[in-house]
């Protein structure tokens, strides 16, 4: 096949965020993607009828100052929505505990373990703590394992008991005033990756699945499961850690057995919309089990629709359709014909554990120099705003090696 500049094997919002600062200086960049649509993690669901709900990433931040340069760049500045008030809220079987955000966190929490706790929640640090660890000693065993507990699990659809605690709720200091505190996209958040690999330079192979990197003189050789082999001087690796690995196995072992520490989990989407006169459920962004089959309900509340609701249900892995459907429509109080739009999707997400900065620094010592790059959302945080930034970090080591061929 024909070489280029730069191949990018992944088109998430890593991958696509890398090839937009390449193609913009210049650089001929080809992305191949195994799945048939763009977008990893930002995984909108479009309806006939115009409707949409997000079966993956659901919020952005005017923290996300590299995501919102992307979106200028883009000129999808006009496409930005912001979302309305949250409602987190709570679930206890079937029942709706009353109440929502800070307000209801704090009755459900045991007063009497909160003030034994409230002198460490001044003094603890994150460093060197899991989250249960952390939050435990700041906020009492108890009012961790029955309420904080499940809603760190749901935010990160899966428990989040042995992540590094300094990777979960990052302050970032700067903000783009000029953009919502909280917001979207009008046609979705998919419509972001969309627009990056519009940018002229970026060509796209779907349904493309990178099997190895090979060295290939003075750069490297993508060769896919189907044969095809596309050489670049530059090859980006923005794969989960899993497929990383294994891709980067025959270039780089070292590095590769250094991407395989990190670990993964499974995590089932069920999506639907209903049609709003049929549901009885307030406004609710983010609903939380506290055990059950699922670690988070999200629904597109936040940009109210007047006929149809949206929702996305995050199950653990292993249960089936039927189950799933059984449960979301005993919980909502809903026939299974008031589900439309069902669709489902498996996500393989990173779970970091303590010690997960010196993978890290491991694999940028390894990459330190070379064309060969790696970014994903398994490096700073899981947040859309750690994917751009990797991917833009990366970019700038080796834009100083790269000139358009």
């Amino acid at each position: 096949m024909g070489k280029r500049d730069i191949v990018v094997i992944g088109g998430g919002i890593s991958g696509l965020s890398f090839a937009y600062e390449a193609a913009s200086a210049g650089l001929s960049v080809l992305v191949l993607e195994r799945a048939p649509r763009l977008g990893g993690c930002l995984s909108t669901h479009r309806t006939k009828e115009g409707y949409w709900f997000e079966l993956g990433a659901h919020t952005c931040y005017n923290s996300y100052v590299g995501l919102a340069a992307l979106i200028d760049g883009c000129g999808l500045r006009g496409e930005v929505v912001p979302r309305a008030r949250t409602h987190l809220r709570f679930l206890d079987g079937d029942r709706l505990v009353p109440g929502s955000n800070m307000a209801l966190l704090l009755r459900l929490f045991s007063w009497g373990q909160l003030l034994r706790a409230m002198p460490r929640m001044l003094a603890e640090k994150k460093d060197g703590h899991t989250v249960y660890s952390y939050y435990a000693r700041v906020v009492g065993r108890r009012n961790y394992g029955d309420v904080l507990g499940p809603m760190l699990s749901a935010v990160i659809s899966q428990s989040a008991d042995a992540f590094p605690a300094g990777m979960l709720f990052k302050s970032r200091a700067e903000r783009r005033k000029d953009f919502p505190r909280s917001f979207t996209m009008r046609g979705g958040l998919q419509a972001i990756a969309e627009a990056l690999a519009r940018r002229p330079g970026i060509e796209l192979a779907m349904g493309k699945a990178a099997a190895r990197v090979e060295v290939a003189g003075a750069g490297y050789a993508v060769v896919t499961e189907d044969g095809e082999r596309h050489e670049a001087a530059v090859v980006v690796v923005a794969t989960g850690p899993g497929a990383a690995s294994r891709i980067l196995r025959d270039a780089s072992p070292e590095l590769a057995t250094q991407v395989a520490r990190v670990k993964e989990s499974v995590v089932e989407t069920l999506g639907f919309a209903v049609r709003a006169e049929k549901l009885n459920l307030p406004v609710s962004m983010f609903l939380v089990p506290r055990d059950d089959l699922f670690y988070s309900a999200v629904t597109r509340d936040s940009v109210p629709d007047p006929s149809w609701r949206g929702f996305a249900f995050h199950f653990r892995p292993g249960q089936t359709l039927e189950a799933k459907i059984g449960r979301i429509t005993g919980l909502l109080g809903l026939g299974r014909a008031d589900l439309e739009d069902v669709v489902e999707r498996r996500s393989v997400l990173p779970s970091p554990v303590l010690g997960h900065e010196d993978v890290v620094r491991e694999v940028d010592r390894l990459c330190a120099g070379g064309r060969l790059c790696v970014t994903g959302n398994w490096f700073a945080g899981l947040s859309i705003e750690d994917c751009v930034n990797r991917s833009r970090r990366e970019w700038a080591r080796v834009a100083a090696l790269t000139s358009p061929s």
